[in-house]
């Protein structure tokens, strides 16, 4: 496991931190003439909120610049500090997501962009967390267990890519997003989480 000099993993948390706060749910709703994002259906920011308001596209848009705002400082990382300075900028990217400082620290659960930091670890890291959050959502039509599961199996293809020198970050960033999505957990026992498509 190799970690970066202080001043440079605070310097790379920062900068994550800083990308991942930007609120793309929200701007992409204002350009797409849909208002206030966090005055639809859940009021969250990220891509599933935006689909509520019936826009495909914008909910598009939002997904791939959040997961965008993950990967761009976690490669700069990588390729500027090496694996070190990376993993604190995927820290601070999903940190920046779910406590965005333009929101009062009110932002989203983070899943979007916590793929975002693996395609940046580890392209194939990525690859496989995209397939399993799309292979758990075709088999139980429930986006937020996709997406719970999907951040279980995460180390696995971290550490199976060569980049388990991150994995300290996901055993930081695995647990909040649990934490965002205690709600949905609640529906979930209850058997009362909403399925993909459904009204």
């Amino acid at each position: 496991m190799t970690f970066a000099e202080p001043s440079t993993a605070l310097l790379w948390l920062a900068l994550g931190y800083l990308s991942g706060s930007v609120p793309f749910g929200v701007l992409a709703a204002r350009a797409f003439g849909l208002g206030d994002l966090r005055k639809v259906g859940s009021g969250n920011i990220g891509a599933t909120n935006v689909l509520r308001t019936g826009n495909k596209a914008a909910a598009a848009t939002t997904l791939l610049l959040d997961m965008a705002k993950g990967w761009a400082p976690v490669f700069a990382a990588s390729m500027l500090a090496g694996e070190g300075a990376a993993a604190f900028a995927a820290l601070g990217a999903v940190l920046g997501h779910v406590f965005p400082v333009w929101l009062r620290f009110r932002g989203g659960k983070g899943v979007a962009t916590f793929l975002g930091i693996l395609l940046g670890l580890a392209p194939l890291a990525g690859a496989l967390g995209l397939l399993s959050w799309l292979g758990f959502a075709a088999l139980f039509r429930i986006s937020s267990l996709a997406a719970l599961l999907m951040t279980l199996t995460a180390p696995a293809w971290l550490w199976f890519a060569g980049a388990g020198g991150a994995l300290w970050a996901l055993a930081i960033l695995v647990p909040l997003i649990w934490v965002m999505h205690r709600e949905n957990i609640a529906r979930l026992l209850r058997g009362e989480e909403p399925r993909i498509g459904k009204k």
